[in-house]
């Protein structure tokens, strides 16, 4: 059995990053789930709220009018596909589980009001992020006095929240929240320390696709930065990293499935020809 998990963003938003505007069309997003089922994924991340630095909020009317639509059309469409909501509200977040999403993937840890009684109440997994700021902040100037040991103190806090209102400890995934109120400086460090974090003994998960720590280490274009992404993947998985959210599915797969065969997860002596 694999150790590791594909999470797929399909951003329905018209103002994220890499992806905004080319999936708000419910039939385009359906054609962008048949071809992330198609490479394997595991996951599919529905948002319908850009984070990105500089973002700005939208109201829960209507991120819920983007969201759930799709969610109920995949899973009308694939019902054992696994699907994640990336929200900070509890009502999106509820309202999400309700038509078919099993995780809830929270940029702001379940901080809000009521978010941590929703995803304890319908029993779902959740993602808790590491944030220094908001969108539309916090890439003004990041600073930490250390920002792995920050990180750790702040996920050690939120556990320790979650659980005391009765969460499952399995139910969690820690998130160190790569390019969120950090520096280049700042995102190498925390995924150099992958290992680190995951000796809290929750699974991790990792969120470097097409970001733009690649923009400043490569140089290169949003639509460029496949080669960096896949890089960062294959580093965090060789460090006990557990759940990738990718844009470039097929590619992270093939990596991942690649790294793992390389380190012993499943491949014989002859099993491979050179045809």
């Amino acid at each position: 059995m694999k150790d590791y998990q594909v999470m797929g963003v399909l951003n329905v938003t018209p103002d994220s990053f890499s992806d905004g505007g080319k999936f708000i069309d419910l039939d385009a997003a359906m054609q962008q789930v048949d071809a992330m089922v198609q490479a394997d994924v595991d996951w599919v991340d529905v948002g319908g709220e850009s984070t990105r630095p500089g973002a700005q909020p939208v109201t829960t009317e209507a991120e819920m009018q983007r969201v759930i639509p799709v969610i109920q059309a995949i899973k009308q469409r694939h019902p054992n596909l696994n699907i994640s909501i990336d929200s900070s509200k509890p009502e999106v977040m509820e309202a999400a589980v309700m038509a078919g999403a099993s995780m809830i993937n929270d940029v702001n840890a379940l901080q809000a009001d009521g978010a941590i009684e929703v995803a304890v109440k319908h029993d779902v997994k959740v993602c808790l992020m590491h944030k220094q700021g908001s969108p539309q902040t916090m890439q003004d100037d990041p600073a930490y006095d250390d920002v792995v040991q920050q990180v750790l103190d702040f996920f050690e806090q939120r556990v320790e929240d979650c659980l005391a209102h009765g969460m499952d400890a399995d139910a969690i995934i820690l998130d160190p929240g790569i390019g969120f109120g950090k520096t280049l400086a700042h995102n190498i460090q925390l995924i150099q320390n992958t290992a680190t974090f995951k000796q809290m003994g929750f699974p991790l998960l990792l969120g470097v696709s097409r970001k733009s720590m690649f923009g400043e280490l490569l140089g290169r274009p949003v639509d460029q930065r496949l080669a960096g992404s896949l890089a960062v993947a294959q580093f965090a998985y060789l460090q006990g990293a557990d759940y990738f959210r990718v844009h470039d599915v097929a590619a992270t797969v093939d990596v991942l499935k690649t790294s793992e065969a390389l380190i012993g997860g499943g491949l014989t002596a002859g099993a491979m020809t050179d045809e």
